[in-house]
């Protein structure tokens, strides 16, 4: 096992964001000091894991001497890189054109830094989100830190190998299949999808016929992602949503929680419904009514994974199609990687059934809602087994070896993004090899109070590992 961290006595030390924003107000220690000292973890920890997609460290420095307001100024951290931050270029994880400077910081990002982040760079993904696990065919993997010889997970791997390994306390992340959640199981952070609607999106995200992704960002505490929803609340909020209000203690509420281990004809491996078990277990005895879904009880329709399928082949048929006028005039589809080529072919042969598959998974909200008129939260494994070595889900090995391996993966994690659910991965679990095991507890859309009182109580009850540790 290859272990790669950068915690040590320097200005970030180990401390959350929420502890670093304490010392900056304390004033015993600077904006600048942390930015250098998360580029140079940043530059000690990338060699190995892989993770970094655009460094924009002078940039970062000029902005870490300027005076910036909110309650994160001075925080370092990075933007997944398929969102637009001003003077970076956004690639998207691929090699299929050569992307210019942004002009100016998108939607979300113009967002996030409101809230006084300082932004190092941009971390990498899957090509354009597509996979679950991020293994460029020119640049390699995104590596675990956990144990380099393992994935990351994806689409948000680079944000979540870093923060992980310690090289910055908070990163960005998107989530379009649960591209927040896996890579949080995968590398044992907190990672919640919020509600749609809940942050502004890029206009990319924005315009999708059905608006899967949802914007958030990784973190090693409950109480991190807790400040950032509630400071992104300050600058952007939604009226038709209830807010989040300021979470910072578990809920003393009891809730009624329903797990399965089951979902449109896809089961967890034995050893990962053990662990689901074993959490259900700990909600019983905390005083929370928990209670077994039976298989085929689950709120998915049986059409849901052929449905989302083809949306998610839908997607990669409109970038392979439209790049060069979308992304750039660069634009190459020959270059992108077999599955989302595979992704778009499948598509292209059944685009006569789009129509209908849109029209349900627009409708799948329908089914969950009244779910949760009986039910307050859902326990679900974040993934269905424990996370893969690097190259079990390498593109080249072609689209139907790894769109099987996939879909078999994942397969807990796309129905909130249809629905847009809030949905969030806590690292309660350790599998056989090791390493972080995702446990995802899921509600009615608007209800992120209730997964982060109930996220602060079980981050008590069961304190997660730590890499440095």
């Amino acid at each position: 096992m290859t272990r790669v961290h950068a915690f040590g006595d320097d200005a970030l030390r180990d401390d959350d964001t929420v502890g670093l924003v304490a010392r900056l107000k304390a004033r015993k220690v600077s904006p600048g000091e942390l930015v250098e000292a998360a580029i140079a973890r940043l530059e000690k920890t990338d060699t190995e894991l892989g993770g970094l997609a655009y460094a924009g460290f002078e940039q970062a420095r000029r902005e870490a001497v300027t005076r910036r307001e909110g309650y994160f100024a001075g925080i370092p951290t990075l933007v997944k890189d398929n969102c637009d931050v001003a003077g970076m270029p956004t690639q998207h994880g691929t090699d299929a054109f050569t992307a210019r400077p942004a002009e100016a910081d998108g939607d979300f990002a113009r967002t996030y830094r409101a809230t006084g982040m300082l932004v190092l760079g941009k971390s990498q993904l899957s090509e354009f989100g597509f996979s679950a696990a991020a293994e460029h065919p020119r640049l390699g993997p995104v590596r675990n830190p956990w144990d380099t010889g393992y994935s990351a997970g994806a689409s948000s791997s680079g944000a979540a190998a870093f923060v992980a390994a310690g090289a910055v306390p908070i990163a960005h992340a998107n989530d379009g299949g649960g591209s927040i959640r896996i890579p949080a199981h995968a590398c044992g952070l907190v990672g919640l999808k919020p509600t749609r609607g809940r942050l502004p999106q890029d206009a990319l995200h924005r315009q999708m016929p059905v608006r899967i992704v949802a914007d958030g960002v990784v973190t090693r505490s409950v109480r991190d992602t807790a400040a950032f929803l509630r400071e992104s609340e300050n600058h952007y909020r939604r009226l038709d949503l209830p807010p989040i209000g300021d979470i910072t203690r578990p809920s003393p509420k009891r809730l009624r929680v329903a797990f399965l281990t089951s979902v449109a004809g896809r089961s967890a491996t034995p050893e990962v419904r053990e662990q689901v078990l074993a959490t259900a277990a700990l909600l019983e005895d905390l005083g929370h009514h928990v209670t077994e879904v039976p298989e085929g009880q689950a709120p998915v329709a049986s059409t849901f994974p052929d449905d989302f399928l083809l949306y998610w082949g839908f997607l990669a048929l409109v970038i392979v199609r439209s790049g060069r006028w979308t992304l750039d005039r660069s634009w190459d589809a020959s270059r992108c990687d077999d599955l989302t080529l595979g992704l778009a072919r499948h598509a292209a042969r059944r685009l006569h059934r789009l129509p209908a598959a849109v029209a349900r998974l627009r409708a799948s909200g329908r089914r969950t809602r009244a779910f949760f008129a009986g039910q307050d939260v859902v326990l679900t494994p974040t993934v269905a087994a424990p996370t893969p070595r690097i190259g079990y889900l390498d593109p080249t090995q072609g689209y139907e070896t790894v769109i099987e391996r996939v879909l078999s993966w994942v397969a807990f994690t796309p129905l909130q993004n249809a629905t847009g659910d809030p949905s969030v991965s806590l690292p309660l679990a350790t599998s056989a090899e090791g390493l972080p095991q995702g446990m995802c507890f899921s509600a009615a859309p608007g209800a992120e109070a209730t997964l982060l009182g109930l996220a602060y109580e079980l981050e008590q009850a069961r304190p997660w590992a730590r890499i440095q540790d």
